[in-house]
């Protein structure tokens, strides 16, 4: 089981007004959102050094990061029309939002040599995240012109732009160390339960509710 799990809800009926200036209105959450995510790649520098030096993640840390990810997750989802519904400007694991990121607890010990090349390793992740975010915006444009015309949101767009937005996930949780596996490119395994977030941390996250166990990560013996 992948430890990174994205879900988004479907819903038809869309504000044609809303949509047709979203552009504008979501000019505030893309400010605040930009001074959170600088905040977390100072953060991740920092865990950085402390991955590859005690092969462990800060859980301060982490939890900072990961909320910077649910953050990031659910103002593109905005902005790229998954949702009417105004982000918040948080990092908790906000199961009423139509948007939700769950981040499995962080691992006992993480690969040193995984973190000290991971530079290189991202090389192919940018590629096809790069090709799925030329999707995601083709697949915004095209939701805007049928939304302002019609109101409604194809169902079809919607999971397009959500096949696009899954990969863009897993490429910032892998860029920002959350993870050390690699972003799978389809969504064939993933599972059909998502286990819970932990807190945000710094940001004042709330302990999950969810009834799902916890992920457990899995054995490095073979």
């Amino acid at each position: 089981m992948y430890p990174v799990q994205y879900e988004a809800d479907y819903v038809e009926q869309r504000s044609r007004l809303t949509t047709f200036f979203r552009l504008i209105t979501a000019i505030p959450a893309m400010v605040l959102t930009f001074f959170y995510v600088l905040a977390a790649e100072v953060v991740v520098f920092i865990a950085w050094f402390a991955l590859l030096f005690t092969g462990r993640y800060p859980e301060g840390m982490y939890n900072f990061v990961a909320g910077a990810v649910r953050n990031s997750t659910r103002l593109q989802g905005y902005y790229s029309l998954l949702t009417d519904k105004y982000p918040p400007w948080n990092g908790e694991d906000d199961s009423a939002y139509p948007i939700r990121v769950h981040i499995a607890s962080p691992k006992e010990k993480y690969s040193r040599a995984k973190v000290f090349f991971r530079i290189i390793l991202l090389i192919p992740v940018y590629i096809i995240q790069y090709v799925y975010n030329i999707m995601m915006q083709v697949g915004a444009l095209c939701s805007w012109v049928v939304i302002v015309i019609t109101g409604k949101q194809p169902e079809g767009l919607q999971n397009f732009i959500n096949m696009a937005m899954r990969y863009h996930v897993d490429a910032l949780a892998y860029q920002f160390l959350l993870t050390e596996d690699f972003p799978p490119i389809t969504v064939d395994s993933r599972p059909a339960s998502i286990p819970p977030a932990p807190t945000a941390g710094a940001v004042g996250g709330l302990e999950g509710t969810s009834d799902t166990p916890s992920y457990q990560p899995p054995s490095n013996q073979p």
